[in-house]
């Protein structure tokens, strides 16, 4: 089938393809009532005007309260001066507003090339992938913390790190799992910028400590460390290594840490090469990609960090494999296996986006800046190591096609593209209970001796 050429014809595919998404989003994937939100919002107005505790909230009718770091809940405390409606309004244009930031920052410039009609197509795109339709759904803030790790990557690769890792450092204090992307830091010889990350997140842990003393006790020694709290280990939203061991009935931790070092040693050994290659894009990917895998509990909402291992493939011409695999993340997939996942099917069906995950971990290609005269990134002398391995370099001028020998000052990643498919649109059974946990309320949840179900 030929695309149209003509401006009309565009439109009106674009206009076509807007309303078929529209249909299939609001009602084969079950929406989720903005349940993340609500879960926000009742901590919140609980915790501010009724005198309640941040970790005794439940959501009425369920076992669910907040599970983030005591910092969340006060970064979330603009909520306590807006009703519920008003709340989902504004988290609906901050996720627009970060998505947008997130593609502008792994698209560079590319995007200028495709025009309106490319924007209208990849947004079509976009709205099918499920751990975006998730995010938005559920109310969720997984694209705002990607899009605090990619502003820090933004400042180094334009030449700004003075002021780099305080994205890092402000995700990490509101959830723990972007605190991989010090380590990331780490692995790239930036010292300077991961201590400015890792004091930023400690001094936001130290302003939740004084704002909720009790709270930021209860959670930093009992509630981080249950991960129960959360939902079931083999819900088959859980799509980590953690999740795959759990609906194969693995239950000895010593079996989880060694495949999370097998992941992590991996994860090193590439990035490391992603570094020297000057591929500062792909490195940012697979660190994404292991905090999924080797985190106890991944959600599928959890896999928008898997967007940037798009904008690589495609950058390196590998269209059609990120088409294919861009397509299983649109089809919810996973959920045919809600009930049992059990069988050859259901260790292979059920934990579909893990294999994604770790396929890509395992051959994202390297390399592949698209300018080869790309300029690196500086280094503060702070930040001089003596090994011979080079600063991370910028972020790329996005594109398959050689770039220019000499960019653009500040010119940023790699392109997301436009290539999806419309996914099966399989439903998933409705559900009650979102996160598949069954516990029962305790009796004094936020305790040092008493565990608190979430």
């Amino acid at each position: 089938m030929r695309l149209p050429r003509t401006d009309r014809g565009r439109a009106v595919l674009v206009l076509l393809l807007a309303a078929a998404v529209t249909v299939f989003t609001a009602t084969v994937p079950l929406l989720r009532d903005w349940f993340d939100l609500r879960v926000y919002y009742g901590t919140v107005d609980s915790w501010i005007h009724h005198g309640g505790r941040i970790y005794d909230y439940r959501v009425p009718g369920t076992t669910y309260g907040f599970t983030y770091p005591p910092f969340a809940a006060v970064a979330m405390l603009p909520m306590a001066l807006l009703d519920l409606h008003a709340a989902i309004a504004v988290a609906l244009l901050l996720n627009l507003a970060a998505l947008v930031f997130v593609l502008r920052v792994l698209a560079g410039r590319a995007w200028r090339r495709h025009g309106w009609y490319g924007c209208a197509l990849a947004a079509c795109a976009l709205a099918l992938f499920e751990p975006l339709r998730d995010t938005f759904s559920f109310g969720q803030v997984n694209v705002l913390l990607l899009a605090l790790v990619l502003l820090d990557c933004w400042l180094l690769a334009t030449g700004r790190g003075r002021w780099a890792g305080v994205g890092i450092g402000l995700a990490a204090a509101i959830k723990l799992t972007p605190a991989a992307f010090i380590g990331m830091l780490l692995v790239a010889r930036r010292p300077r910028t991961a201590a400015v990350a890792t004091a930023v997140a400690a001094a936001a842990t130290a302003l939740a400590a004084w704002v909720a003393p009790d709270a930021s006790r209860f959670y930093w020694t009992h509630a981080m460390w249950d991960t129960t709290r959360v939902g079931r280990l083999d819900y088959v939203s859980n799509q980590s290594l953690q999740g795959i061991l759990a609906r194969l009935g693995v239950s000895e931790r010593a079996v989880w840490a060694v495949v999370v070092l097998l992941v992590l040693g991996v994860w090193v050994a590439r990035t490391r090469r992603a570094v020297a290659a000057g591929d500062w894009t792909a490195a940012f990917a697979l660190t994404g990609l292991t905090a999924c895998l080797v985190s106890p509990i991944t959600w599928v909402h959890h896999l928008v960090w898997l967007l940037p291992s798009f904008a690589v493939l495609i950058r390196a011409g590998h269209l059609r494999i990120a088409g294919a695999l861009y397509a299983l993340l649109c089809t919810s997939v996973v959920w045919l296996w809600f009930d049992d996942a059990s069988g050859v099917d259901g260790f292979l069906g059920s934990n579909t986006y893990t294999w994604i995950t770790l396929g890509l971990l395992l051959w994202l290609p390297l390399g592949h800046s698209g300018a080869a005269g790309s300029k690196a990134l500086p280094r503060s002398t702070s930040d001089v190591a003596p090994a011979p391995i080079p600063a991370a370099p910028a972020i790329a001028h996005a594109s398959a096609q050689p770039a220019p020998a000499s960019p653009p000052s500040g010119t940023t990643s790699a392109t997301t593209g436009t290539v999806a498919g419309p996914g099966l649109g399989l439903a998933r059974k409705a559900s009650s209970d979102p996160t598949g946990s069954t516990r029962p309320d305790a009796s004094n949840p936020q305790s040092s001796s008493s565990p608190a179900s979430s």
